[in-house]
């Protein structure tokens, strides 16, 4: 028998399910909903191009109409290899089953590379929006510098039909700053053409490992989002905050003590929510990543991450590894469990 949210929890069902935050309340932010584009997008600045793209990506899937997003990413094949990537599955070495693992999946949109949606994109265009990430850390260079180059052009993306484009910015790295401006010039030119914006705000910097791990402290990521919302991403992708403060450990940049006494406690929704603040109030869609695949345990820890995310205000989840490492069938099984979480309305914000 398949398990419920609530068994698949565990031990944190009680500590998530029942958490009350304390810190931003729930009144402060632009929660998803069904009229998220009319209560929130409409009065931006964005032309009624992207609004449409953006209606097209809310209302598509299992999650269509609810506000919330559910997003299969597969550019791993560049980011950490297509044998790290596809080994555990080689059926995806083919970029159609990636298109059909989304489509199956009930998802809101697939985003991949330009040459994975480029080499299906006359079959499957039409068939489910198509976010084309534009730029990639090849991780073939030796010595490796964390950095991200442009793979493929704005115009590219727009003529094989794409909805939106997508793209990482590594902040707090050497090279981030020329990263910025060219995200920037390439998010403005995709909205003058009609399509949406994603923005993976990564941390890279080895100084934000000290005592422990910072590239995932709420603080660190809460602003890189909020760097992000001013590029005017239409959705930021960032990974569930582990840990805060980040700006204390590195004796770097500039906080507040209320970040930490008023704004966040060590709850993980509490610091999660602390990454929607900075999305402008949730008035950018806040999706937070799925993670690497573990084996026997990504079900729980997708599900895990959808309830914080949801319960924080977030507006979904974009988890790949954890379900093209698989089987298709446990894969779309899995992709349904983090939507069911969203569908769920006994799972109420925080």
């Amino acid at each position: 028998m398949p398990q419920s949210t609530t068994e698949l929890l565990g031990p944190d069902g009680p500590h998530l399910l029942e958490h009350r935050c304390e810190t931003i309340d729930q009144s402060r932010l632009h929660l998803p909903g069904p009229d998220f584009l009319e209560r929130v997008v409409c009065g931006t600045d964005r032309n009624q191009r992207v609004i449409n793209q953006l209606a097209r990506l809310f209302g598509h899937g299992r999650l269509g109409g609810t506000g919330y997003v559910s997003i299969l990413p597969v550019d791993q094949g560049i980011e950490h290899s297509a044998g790290a990537s596809f080994a555990p599955n080689p059926d995806y070495f083919d970029p159609e089953n990636i298109v059909r693992l989304a489509i199956e999946g009930g998802c809101n949109a697939v985003a991949s590379t330009l040459g994975v949606l480029g080499a299906v994109s006359r079959k499957y265009a039409h068939r489910i929006p198509f976010v084309v990430k534009i730029n990639h850390n090849e991780l073939l260079s030796y010595p490796n510098s964390y950095d991200q180059v442009m793979f493929g052009s704005v115009e590219r993306a727009f003529d094989m039909g794409a909805g939106a484009v997508g793209a990482t910015i590594y902040f707090g790295s050497p090279e981030s700053r020329r990263q910025l401006v060219e995200v920037a010039e390439a998010f403005e030119h995709a909205h003058e053409l009609g399509m949406a914006t994603v923005l993976w705000c990564y941390l890279r910097n080895p100084a934000f490992k000290t005592d422990q791990d910072y590239h995932t402290s709420a603080d660190l990521t809460g602003q890189a989002n909020h760097l992000g919302v001013t590029l005017q991403a239409d959705i930021i992708k960032q990974k569930l905050p582990t840990n805060n403060g980040g700006f204390n450990a590195i004796q770097f940049g500039k906080t507040s003590p209320l970040v930490y006494d008023e704004l966040t406690t060590d709850h993980p929704i509490d610091l999660c929510r602390y990454q929607v603040a900075n999305c402008y109030m949730g008035r950018a869609g806040l999706i937070n990543s799925g993670g690497a695949s573990s084996g026997a345990s990504d079900l729980a820890e997708a599900v895990k991450t959808a309830v914080v995310n949801k319960r924080a205000g977030g507006t979904g989840l974009i988890s790949g590894r954890k379900a093209f490492q698989r089987p298709m069938l446990e894969g779309v099984e899995l992709l349904h469990r983090i939507q069911d979480v969203y569908l769920d309305k006994a799972i109420s914000i925080a």
